[in-house]
């Protein structure tokens, strides 16, 4: 005879199996009338959620019909007989880029009286992987792949072989587009790379170690993964391998959403982790690089570095956002806008600004010549700035000056551990810059990593003028709460450095 204790945990359990939900105690505690228990049967039935998953995804079909679209890419290049093979430059790239090369076998040189002379030989460069986008020929795939190559040999899956010649290839985004002559081609379908899901289905389809056509599946790992200026990529765990390079990164309705670039390796083989250039990136270069053979990018003229925790409390911003901006370009376009060191740039055109590598991305994607509004944070209020695009290729590095170091006064240190002295009408007009020298750190100063020599800019909120009015501030200051100091530093190799540096306050 079964107890209504054991009754219940057999229900639980046969329940659990069947994936149902599971019934409450009371309804386990005595029997009931059968047809009570089919109705209370038939609303847990009811109530049971679909399931997250429905089982592994069938990529027969799809591969069927992308497949033909994928290209294997074969590089050459014209050497020297005697030459030898490519050196460490190349087998680093090979490393970082899972490139597949293969050095050119030379010859032991004869130079002999009556020998032939050394003379230029086509020898294979490497093995990549590309995808046809437009059935009049055009492809893309990776700079790295058609970098230096003389040659460029495009092969279909019905073996058709065809001579490619590039367009126009971008480093900064890996992306290259070339074009062959040939009509009636099958091609892909872009999709939109901003609408991925971090752990959709993706495919990857290349020439890994000359394999054509390999596919390989995984899922999407991550989005913006930030390896590069320019390079939002995307994280995957599809498994990639010397030659994928260039090939497209495939979601389950066959469209591209990514070109297959890079691998975090120590081997120089697949590890578990890859990386894709976004297809919105790489197609937003492609139109450029199909219409002028190169990209332009826009620029500020400013460097700029994250906003810490303790910076944006102690400037009244509440959290970590935006940018603070260390360097201004003399002459640069954010000079002659009015932006100043020190500020912190919240929002380019209504975009907010998270982390640093979203300002130059945001920046170098507008039209040369336009104007754009940035939002500051300056002394404690928000405000708009207007800016004209420059760019990126009229760069100039802003030019830096010592600051000279002055004689240590006899003085005692203020409350947070400073020396500080003015700066002469001179000096002043040669930095281009008010604010007091630090003459010697102690204490909390020396905690946060101001040092003696430099140029205290700001302090909290409040720009600072000389040393009566920096350690008058410094007198009223919460002794509880940390403050922020706007530090310009002169570094040994001439450069200019701008940040702030956090006073916390001492732990009791």
């Amino acid at each position: 005879m079964t107890t209504p204790h054991i009754a219940g945990r057999f229900v639980l359990f046969a329940a659990l199996l069947a994936g149902g939900s599971v019934l409450p105690p009371s309804a386990l505690s005595a029997p009931a009338a059968p047809a009570a228990a089919a109705a209370a049967a038939a609303a847990a039935a009811a109530q049971v959620a679909a399931p997250l998953a429905t089982g592994l995804p069938d990529f027969t079909d799809l591969i069927e019909k992308v497949g033909p679209a994928v290209v294997n890419i074969r590089t050459t290049e014209k050497v020297k007989l005697g030459q030898g093979a490519p050196g460490d430059d190349e087998m680093q790239e090979f490393l970082r880029r899972f490139f597949g090369q293969q050095g050119p076998r030379a010859p032991s040189p004869r130079n002999r009286r009556g020998t032939p002379q050394p003379q230029d030989e086509q020898v294979q460069r490497g093995v990549g992987s590309g995808f046809i986008t437009s059935s009049d020929g055009f492809v893309l795939t990776n700079a790295h792949v058609v970098e230096g190559a003389d040659e460029v040999i495009i092969t279909l899956t019905d073996r058709r072989e065809f001579k490619a010649k590039v367009l126009g290839a971008d480093k900064r985004s890996d992306v290259a587009v070339l074009k062959v002559e040939a009509t009636n081609l099958p091609f892909l379908k872009t999709g939109d790379s901003g609408r991925i899901r971090v752990g959709e289905w993706v495919i990857a389809i290349g020439s890994p170690f000359n394999l054509e056509n390999s596919v390989s599946a995984g899922i999407i790992s991550a989005k913006a993964r930030d390896t590069g200026d320019y390079l939002p990529l995307i994280q995957t765990d599809v498994a990639v391998n010397p030659g994928n390079s260039g090939g497209p990164l495939i979601n389950m309705r066959g469209e591209v959403v990514g070109i297959n670039s890079q691998i975090a390796t120590l081997s120089g083989g697949y590890n578990g982790i890859s990386f894709a250039v976004p297809i919105d990136e790489a197609i937003r270069v492609a139109d450029q690089l199909r219409k002028t053979g190169k990209v332009t990018r826009g620029r500020l003229g400013v460097q700029i570095g994250d906003v810490s925790k303790d910076v944006a409390e102690s400037l009244g911003l509440g959290k970590a956002r935006g940018v603070e901006v260390s360097l201004v370009e003399p002459g640069g376009p954010a000079e002659k806008a009015g932006i100043k060191v020190g500020d912190i740039i919240l929002k380019f055109n209504g975009t907010a600004i998270e982390r640093s590598a979203d300002l130059p991305r945001l920046v170098g994607a507008t039209s040369i010549g336009s104007r754009a509004v940035v939002t500051l944070w300056r002394r404690g209020a928000q405000q708009d700035i207007t800016v004209g695009i420059a760019a990126l290729d009229e760069e100039k590095t802003a030019a830096s000056k010592p600051v000279p170091k002055m004689p240590k006064p006899d003085a005692t240190p203020n409350a947070i551990g400073l020396h500080v002295s003015d700066l002469s009408d001179e000096k002043r007009r040669d930095l281009k810059a008010d604010g007091v020298l630090v003459e010697a750190s102690e204490a909390g100063a020396a905690r946060a990593g101001v040092r003696s020599g430099d140029l205290i800019l700001q302090i909290n909120n409040v720009e600072v003028k000389d040393a009566r009015q920096f350690n008058a501030i410094v007198a009223k200051l919460d002794a509880k709460k940390p403050v922020a100091l706007l530090v310009r530093r002169d570094n040994p190799n001439g450069a200019t450095a701008t940040q702030y540096l956090v006073i916390r306050p001492r732990q009791q």
